[in-house]
């Protein structure tokens, strides 16, 4: 039995790393992927928990090696996933949550079609730039980069399967949880997780 795949795509502020956060602490059969960026830490952050912060050498190497299921230009620096940790994990029977951009998730899709797609999107554009703005993370200059580029982010909500507005926290993330529950429960999930007791049932075994 294998894990199913998630992707979790929003404009940055949106608030999608504290719904992952909460899912995650929610249901002990979801791993997040800690992506590879060539970004620095900012204030808190830590390698191996946060990210895997790795130069651009080293980042590119990933890359041509094959190593990275998906990687992608984000506010001009690198980001990717690592293909074997990926791999690993779903064959161990966990769900992967990927938190990772539309470019990102695209890939992904070509590659994986059974993956699960959920976008988070703000309650409004201003509910958007008042978070950037009071979690006091990025310069006046970042923050202006990244609301130009929100718009653009958004426009891809059409390529997504499941959307969740975060207007509350509370109530987001339990929607979050729902889908992840929801999807486990489809006929080809329990079919392959529940083969012996349906035989059983149906008189088949």
């Amino acid at each position: 039995m294998t894990g199913n795949l998630y992707i979790v795509s929003a404009p940055s502020g949106a608030g999608k790393t504290s719904l992952v956060e909460a899912l995650v602490a929610a249901d002990p059969l979801v791993k997040k992927s800690i992506s590879y960026t060539t970004r620095s830490p900012r204030s808190g952050e830590q390698d191996g928990l946060h990210y895997h912060f790795v130069d651009t050498r080293t980042f590119e190497h990933m890359r041509a090696q094959g190593e990275l299921l998906e990687s992608a230009i984000v506010h001009g620096n690198q980001y990717g996933t690592s293909r074997p940790m990926v791999e690993s994990v779903c064959a161990g029977g966990y769900d992967v949550l990927l938190e990772i951009d539309w470019q990102g998730a695209a890939q992904i899709r070509k590659l994986k079609p059974e993956a699960v797609t959920i976008f988070v999107l703000p309650p409004s554009f201003e509910a958007l730039e008042a978070r950037l703005r009071s979690r006091a993370q990025d310069s006046a200059e970042v923050i202006a980069r990244r609301l130009a580029a929100a718009r653009g982010e958004i426009a891809h909500v059409p390529e997504f399967e499941y959307v969740i507005i975060n207007d509350d926290f509370d109530r987001a993330a339990q929607e979050l949880i729902s889908v992840i529950r929801a999807e486990r429960l489809r006929l080809p999930r329990q079919l392959a997780r529940h083969t012996d007791l349906i035989n059983r049932l149906t008189g088949t075994s």
